[in-house]
C-alpha cells in the first residue's frame, strides 16, 4: 500500500511525518529498544508499508560534500526516533534538493494546515507560530542543501528569533504573574477596605445616635428651663404686684394717720 508522507501512520502504527519539514523514509536502526546500538550504519530496511526507492536497491554514491551536508542537516534538524513493536526506527531529514514545485507545494501545505487547524490570522497564536516555524525549518533545509554557509546563517537567525520570542514569553508570563499578584492584593485590599468601611459606618451610626440623644437631652433641658423661667417670671410678677399693693396700703394708712394730726 502506498503511504503518504504528510499525515497518517506507517503500516503498523509507526508515526509518519506530520511536519512541514521534508523527511526521508524511516530506517530500522535496531530490533531492540536499546538506543546504544550504533547509529552510523543503520539497516536500511524500509518501514512496513513504505515502498522501496524507485531507483533500485543501489544507493547513490556519497561524496565528501554530500556527507558534510547531511551532517549539517542532522545538526540543524536532528533525526526523529521512535519505537514500534520493540524496533527502533530513525527518520532523518531529507537531503534532496528542492525544486520550484516543492516550494509551491510547501506554500500550499502551509495555507492548508493554517486553515485546517484554524490558526488565528492576528494576535498570539501557538498553532500559527508552530506551522510557520516548521515552514522556516523546511526553508533552512532547502537552502542548506544548496549552500551550507547560508543555511547556517539562517539557523542563527532562527535561533535568535526563538530566543527573542522566548524572552518575550518569559516577560509576558512574569507580567501576567505580577498582574495576578497585584489583582489578588487589590482584592485583599478591597476586602479590608470594605470591612473598614463597615466599621466606620457602624461608628457613624453610633455617633449619630449619640448626637440624637444629646440633642434630645438639650431640647429637654431647654424646655425645662423655659418652663422654669416662665414660672419664675410669673412668680416675680406676682411678688411685685403684692409689694405694690402692700406699699399702696401702707401709703394709704400713713396718709390716714398723718391727715387727722394736721387738723
Amino acid at each position: 500500500a502506498v503511504v503518504s508522507t504528510q499525515s497518517g501512520h506507517y503500516g503498523r502504527g509507526i508515526p509518519l511525518n506530520t511536519s512541514l519539514v521534508k523527511y526521508d523514509n524511516p530506517v530500522l536502526v535496531s530490533r531492540t529498544t536499546d538506543k546504544k546500538a550504533p547509529r552510523k550504519s543503520p539497516q536500511h530496511s524500509p518501514a512496513p508499508g513504505v515502498p522501496s526507492s524507485s531507483k533500485g536497491s543501489k544507493l547513490p554514491p556519497v561524496d565528501g560534500k554530500s556527507q558534510q551536508t547531511e551532517e549539517i542537516l542532522n545538526a540543524i534538524l536532528p533525526p526523529r526516533e521512535w519505537t514500534e513493536g520493540g524496533h527502533l526506527w530513525v527518520q532523518q531529514v531529507s537531503s534532496t534538493p528542492a525544486t520550484r514545485l516543492d516550494v509551491i507545494n510547501l506554500q500550499e501545505q502551509l495555507d492548508m494546515r493554517l486553515q485546517q487547524r484554524q490558526a488565528r490570522e492576528t494576535g498570539i497564536c501557538p498553532v500559527r507560530r508552530e506551522l510557520y516555524s516548521q515552514c522556516f525549518d523546511e526553508l533552512i533545509r532547502q537552502v542548506t542543501i544548496n549552500c551550507a554557509e547560508r543555511g547556517l546563517l539562517l539557523l542563527k537567525v532562527r535561533d535568535e528569533i526563538r530566543m527573542t520570542i522566548a524572552a518575550y514569553q518569559t516577560l509576558y508570563e512574569s507580567s501576567v504573574a505580577f498582574g495576578m499578584r497585584k489583582a489578588l492584593q487589590a482584592e485583599q485590599g478591597k476586602t479590608d477596605m470594605q470591612k473598614k468601611i463597615e466599621e466606620l459606618e457602624e461608628d457613624k451610626m453610633d455617633l449619630e445616635r449619640q448626637v440624637n440623644e444629646l440633642k434630645a437631652k438639650c431640647d429637654a433641658i431647654e424646655k425645662r428651663e423655659a418652663e422654669r423661667r416662665v414660672v419664675e417670671e410669673k412668680k416675680h410678677a406676682e411678688e411685685i404686684q403684692f409689694l405694690k399693693r402692700t406699699n399702696q396700703q401702707l401709703k394709704t394708712q400713713l396718709e390716714g394717720i398723718i391727715a387727722p394730726s394736721k387738723k
